[in-house]
């Protein structure tokens, strides 16, 4: 079973990067590693992590001017322990979204209006 940590809702013009620090200051001394997809694949949320012992994993590539420090977070994703870890999103963050509508019957969201959605779903995310 699935725990969720951290959870938070916002609006679609909010960048996912934006809610990085929010979502896992808290988290700094219960994890080693932090799961994201490509969205998250930004310097300072690298340095962020780093700075409060945590490991930013992602989706990241390599190019030609690629800086040394960027090298060693492509070189540790590709690896086969990165890759591993990486490899656990498929089967935790994914599908935590369809477990939680189908565990609560979710097909339309019953409330309208943005404060009421987001007490809505994070009253899922707690119940569960």
């Amino acid at each position: 079973m699935m725990v969720p940590l951290s959870a938070d809702v916002t609006t679609v013009n909010i960048a996912y990067c934006q809610m990085y620090k929010s979502l896992v200051s808290s988290l700094a001394d219960l994890l080693e590693n932090i799961i994201a997809d490509p969205a998250y694949d930004d310097g300072k949320l690298y340095q962020y992590s780093k700075k409060n012992n945590l490991r930013l994993i992602c989706s990241i590539k390599k190019y030609d001017s690629t800086p040394p420090e960027r090298l060693k977070l492509v070189e540790f994703y590709e690896s086969e322990e990165g890759q591993k870890i990486y490899s656990n999103r498929k089967i935790s963050i994914e599908p935590l979204f369809e477990i939680l509508k189908r565990t609560f019957g979710i097909r339309a969201m019953p409330v309208r209006g943005f404060e009421n959605v987001k007490s809505f779903v994070l009253v899922c995310v707690l119940v569960y």
